[in-house]
């Protein structure tokens, strides 16, 4: 018996060691062709130099600058994964990177600002900032060879890493997000999704599913190949056609190889099978702690409390005063009202996939939906109420404790901090994800006219609204780790008149740098068609209005002073038929509820 017992352990252990090896020899596998392709790029990046360094003409440093993002592009999606904060002075927006809690900005690098310095138009006395852009390129390879040497890369990893980065295609690759100017975005998305399968072998060359996700990925690089020219590309097609099969193939793969998902705090759920599930995204996370998590209960709780006008001094407003459901959640009116009657200064905004964004606010001043229930609460213009007051009244309310009880079992008696996060919970419960742009996207194929298809194609594209307006959330938090949100500066007139610009300057009052004047937050477009007026002091009054703005160039664009402008002020260009189907493929992204 004892032989037997020691027989089946020595087994086991010699399992396990296999086991073990196994996966180190996959590891370094990955670890080896990731090494390998990012000599590639270090080796476009010294062609780049040289050429730069010989006075080499315009046409010949552009084309060795498109041969060097295409050898980035493949090695993006670890990059991105595994080192996003070098990632960032790479291929990042050539904006200042901030630091709000520090009230500090760094200088950008990388491809967006090499890609400035070259075009449209190079001259020699940019040769110096390019050579130094492109040393300082060629250290952040160094810097990333450095770190893959010593962390460890699993299979789950690269499965993640693979997943986030299709994702990442969607919705930054194809909108020109990081080819601005140059817009060679198309030809460098197919590079990008050639090499999953040639990192996926690793894990297990023989797999059926495997060879079929090659031949979609190839597929997919062939359609780019053949459609480069960024405006006419039919983003619609590519991602219905190719992107989500894609997506769907790689959980199949996962499946295959019993491969599990990463345990990570993330709004983008582990789950998500394509971007454009119903249920891909989280609420939770953008919660503070587990305490606060998302519940049916707590949305319950929060609907009566967000009803009940007793949360203000003179118990006559509620949260719905100002947020009315028929609405998404707006009031219809240009700026909001205070108790006295005066007009405040700024536009009310939806509720609706509100807890899908890192801040609140137009000025972005609360980070969290718990914080920004009780900013208005406690405003003296808006509800002048006191939470310590509130809570008074709801320790003496049995109907309130019983429902306390029931989204709170673990505390005896109703606590203060559970009324913001009821609140909250129920701000949570308004993302429905069902408009129709989600249900084409899910494969009603005839859900979408063919205006509706161009105006979607415009937005991801021509128009530039998705490198701002980032698809399927439509707001500025950014895809696909959907960590951070984005403040933009487009500079708003004061009145429709157009004359002068809105005095108001947003984040700048609470982060007094000079890149923040004017900057405000980035909303979601999910149901803007029924949330006019629009902008953050509610300057127009209807979307065409809106898509004429940007057409012009935002604020430059009309003649205004606004030298921190972080939209381009270049005309879009759009005729009268393109901002139409511009309108039209927004007003699809209106819930089923208010259709």
């Amino acid at each position: 018996m004892m032989k037997l017992k020691h027989f089946i352990s020595l087994f086991l252990l010699l399992c396990l060691l296999f086991s073990c090896k196994e996966n180190q020899v996959t590891k370094a596998t990955v670890k080896q062709d990731l090494f390998i392709d990012l000599n590639k790029l270090n080796n476009e990046i010294v062609q780049f130099q040289k050429i730069v360094n010989a006075n080499k003409s315009q046409k010949e440093i552009v084309e060795q600058f498109k041969k060097s993002r295409l050898a980035y592009k493949k090695v993006e999606w670890a990059v991105e994964y595994f080192i996003p904060e070098t990632a960032r002075f790479m291929n990042g927006p050539a904006l200042d990177e901030m630091e709000l809690e520090e009230n500090r900005s760094f200088e950008p690098h990388g491809f967006q600002v090499i890609e400035e310095l070259i075009y449209p138009e190079y001259t020699i006395e940019s040769k110096e900032d390019l050579v130094r852009e492109i040393k300082i390129f060629a250290s952040n390879i160094k810097q990333v060879k450095n770190t893959f040497e010593v962390i460890t890369i699993s299979n789950d990893h690269v499965l993640d890493g693979i997943q986030q980065n299709v994702f990442r295609v969607i919705a930054l690759g194809i909108t020109g997000f990081d080819s601005p100017i140059l817009q060679s975005s198309i030809p460098e998305a197919g590079a990008s999704l050639i090499s999953i399968s040639s990192y996926l072998e690793k894990i297990n060359a023989n797999s059926k599913t495997l060879a079929e996700l090659k031949k979609l990925t190839q597929k997919a690089q062939e359609y780019c190949w053949a459609n480069t020219n960024f405006n006419n590309f039919n983003r619609a097609v590519f991602i219905t056609e190719y992107l989500n099969p894609i997506s769907k193939k790689l959980k199949a793969f996962q499946k295959e190889e019993k491969i599990k998902n990463i345990k990570k705090s993330s709004p983008l759920k582990p789950t998500a099978v394509t971007l454009f599930d119903k249920d891909a995204f989280d609420v939770n996370g953008f919660v503070l702690s587990e305490d606060y998590n998302y519940t049916g209960d707590k949305a319950v709780l929060g609907e009566k409390l967000f009803y009940d006008q007793k949360l203000s001094k003179n118990k006559d407003r509620s949260c719905a005063t100002c947020h009315h459901p028929e609405k998404a959640f707006t009031d219809g009116l240009k700026t909001n009202v205070s108790l006295n009657g005066s007009n405040l200064m700024r536009n009310t905004p939806t509720l609706t996939y509100a807890s899908l964004q890192n801040a609140q606010f137009w000025d972005m001043r609360q980070l969290d939906l718990e914080k920004q229930s009780m900013d208005v609460i406690q405003n003296k213009d808006e509800m002048h109420g006191s939470l310590q007051d509130i809570h008074a009244q709801i320790l003496l309310d049995d109907g309130y404790i019983k429902l306390f009880k029931k989204a709170y079992p673990k505390t005896a008696k109703p606590e203060a901090w559970q009324i913001q996060n009821a609140i909250a919970s129920y701000v949570r419960s308004l993302n429905s994800f069902d408009s129709k742009f989600d249900l084409y996207m899910r494969g009603q194929q005839n859900n979408l006219t063919n205006q509706e298809i161009e105006g979607m194609n415009l937005f991801m594209g021509k128009a530039k609204c998705a490198t701002c307006h980032f698809t399927p959330l439509f707001n500025g938090t950014v895809p696909p780790s959907y960590s951070k949100t984005e403040h933009e500066v487009i500079g708003i007139p004061k009145d429709i008149s157009g004359k002068s610009l809105s005095p108001d300057t947003g984040r700048y009052l609470y982060n007094q740098m000079p890149q923040l004047v004017g900057a405000f937050k980035t909303p979601t477009l999910r149901n803007a068609a029924i949330t006019a007026p629009y902008m953050h002091n509610g300057v127009y009054k209807t979307l065409e209005e809106v898509v004429a703005f940007y057409n012009k160039g935002g604020g430059k664009g009309l003649g205004y002073a606004v030298d921190n402008q972080t939209l381009p002020f270049d005309e879009l260009k759009l005729n009268v038929k393109e901002e139409k189907a511009l309108v039209v493929f927004m007003k699809t992204l209106t819930d089923k509820r208010y259709q």
